[in-house]
């Protein structure tokens, strides 16, 4: 007799008396074969976690186990393609069943019947085990896609197809090992809640470029690192996680739209498949993967597309890649864990959230890092979480405890959004613990001045965030000179350096050389106004001559290509200061 359906409670579904089931394993529910994952077993019943809709499901329709837990196929084709949060293709879907996905969809993962131009990399008799390469495919303009022994496997080549086209699922070496003859193809299956080992974590000591003056001077993120994106509706972390998937130096990039709103997520694959990779001239979308899990899609597929875009990232930095993944947003996610919590009636803690969300989240970011892969090639997984809290109330649980987990802050305020300052991080709250992490790194491929330069352009805005109090109580009249220059170059600062034009060809990606020179010029004209405010010489004076406004404009009037006409400056800054009577 088959399990069939007793309960239905949206997506949680029971079965009574069974025990064919295990914890964790992927199942069929109903006549539709809906996709599901047991979540919960006892000696009385079994509690399936739905990741499809269950409008239409009854009490009484069968129970399918497959015995093994919900995997991904990982195999050349996966770049380039737009998932649900359970990897399923929405392009072949839209082709075989128009623009909504239907119930119960089995459409392949990855296109089975595409022919891939294939190099042998082993011959007959060679000794390989887990996360070696035995085959590479172009998989795209910019990515050689290497297929690895899947790990936990070894054994030594029996035979090799030749160089040539092939499927897939087509065998192309044969491996002999402890347990009989194995055929290796171009693809293999992986589950999704199982990180991929590797030979050993590293040390972080790179950061992760991303051409973002406030991200990559103040509050920089490491490759293999963590960070969270906090702020309210409207203050920017779709729009600053776009700008770091474009400009940022990883090789490859994972965009997982978690729980957001269908327009944002058609403007995100409008715009990547449009964009030029600006390292090699080839379109954004040849090293890019988009996981689209919108707000109207089934609710438990949310945790899955978490899941489902660390392991692409995972199988792509044991290819020896730097990943980043892109998760907007967390907090749609962990709303997901509430609402199945709640039709699981376990009990809540804070704000309704289930008890285990802290070690869910820890499990997620903890993925992250750099790594010594199996196959001695080294690669990273970056984490970039948005999270959304309600009122823009950084107190709430998820928040709280996104910022236990990652060691990057970039907290986005409202009141800066809204005076159209981008990006809208707010340099008083937001941290990074990496600093000493990447510093060596800065010093010996930037200038050994630049983590110097930085620590004083800091320094700056802490001060002038003091004085703002004064101000604010008692006006700027009563501020002696020298604090007035602290205002004033706070302000080239702020607005000359931190804030960036995505629309202007010269500020939307900024080289770390140009950010470097920029801060010097910065600081040099802070030297010189302090020596003029020493000699006597009303502060005013100084302002008058228009110098802090040329600074301002400097990062449009210098192009990325003409570093040398910063000198200028310096000789302009030296003449104004010397004729001020």
């Amino acid at each position: 007799m088959n399990d069939v359906v007793y309960s239905i409670n949206g997506p949680v579904v029971k079965v009574r008396d069974t025990d064919a089931f295990s914890m964790m394993e992927m199942v069929y529910v109903g006549n539709t074969r809906l996709m599901g994952e047991v979540i919960s077993v006892n000696a009385h019943e079994t509690t399936i976690q739905v990741y499809e809709s269950t409008t239409g499901l009854k009490p009484g329709e069968p129970v399918y186990s497959t015995g093994h837990p919900i995997s991904l196929t990982l195999g050349p084709g996966i770049l380039r393609n737009i998932f649900d949060g359970v990897e399923r293709p929405l392009k072949s879907i839209a082709k075989e069943s128009g623009d909504f996905i239907p119930t119960g969809s089995h459409v392949d993962s990855l296109d089975k019947e595409k022919l891939w131009d294939v190099t042998i990399t082993v011959k007959p008799g060679d000794y390989l085990k887990g996360g070696d390469i035995y085959a590479t495919v172009p998989e795209t303009g910019l990515i050689t896609h290497k297929c690895m022994v899947p790990p936990y496997m070894k054994g030594t080549v029996k035979e090799i197809k030749s160089n040539g086209l092939y499927k897939i699922d087509d065998t192309v070496v044969i491996l002999e090992t402890m347990d009989g003859d194995q055929e290796l193809s171009l693809c293999q299956k992986w589950p999704i809640k199982n990180a991929r080992p590797v030979n050993k974590r590293l040390p972080i000591s790179m950061p992760l470029v991303t051409g973002q003056r406030v991200l990559d001077t103040l509050f920089p993120i490491a490759k293999g690192g963590t960070a969270a994106i906090p702020g309210g509706f409207g203050t920017g972390k779709t729009m600053t996680q776009h700008q770091i998937a474009k400009w940022c130096d990883a090789d490859i990039i994972i965009y997982i739209g978690c729980g957001e709103r269908g327009n944002e997520m058609t403007q995100v694959l409008e715009e990547f498949s449009e964009l030029i990779d600006p390292k090699s001239n080839k379109p954004l979308v040849d090293r890019t993967v988009l996981i689209a899990n919108t707000s109207n899609m089934p609710v438990a597929a949310r945790e899955a597309s978490i899941y489902t875009g660390v392991t692409l990232a995972e199988y792509y930095r044991d290819m020896g890649y730097h990943c980043a993944i892109m998760a907007d947003s967390t907090s749609r996610w962990a709303e997901a864990l509430r609402e199945i919590s709640g039709r699981l009636e376990e009990m809540p803690a804070e704000e309704g959230f289930p008890a285990y969300l802290p070690s869910r989240l820890a499990a997620f970011y903890e993925r992250a890092g750099y790594t010594e892969n199996l196959n001695d090639t080294k690669g990273s997984v970056t984490i970039i979480g948005a999270v959304s809290p309600q009122g823009s109330d950084f107190s709430e649980p998820v928040t709280q405890n996104t910022k236990r987990f990652v060691r990057t802050f970039w907290a986005l305020d409202k009141a800066l959004a809204y005076a159209r300052h981008y990006f809208a991080i707010n340099w008083t709250q937001s941290y990074s613990e990496y600093i000493p992490d990447v510093e060596r790194w800065y010093i010996k491929n930037v200038d050994p001045q630049f983590m110097n330069d930085r620590q004083e352009l800091s320094s700056i805005l802490a001060e002038e965030s003091k004085l703002m109090e004064i101000v604010q109580l008692m006006g700027s009249d009563v501020l002696p000179d020298d604090q007035k220059l602290i205002i004033e170059i706070a302000r080239v600062i702020r607005v000359g350096y931190l804030q960036q034009n995505a629309f202007h060809k010269d500020d939307t990606y900024v080289p770390l050389d140009k950010q470097f020179k920029m801060m010097e010029v910065i600081l040099y004209l802070y030297k010189k106004a302090n020596e003029v405010v020493a000699e006597g010489k009303p502060m005013r004076t100084v302002i008058e001559t228009g110098i802090f406004d040329e600074v301002v404009k400097m990062k449009y009037d210098v192009p990325n290509d003409h570093l040398e006409l910063f000198n200028d400056y310096y000789t302009k800054i030296d003449k104004i200061c010397a004729s001020i009577e």
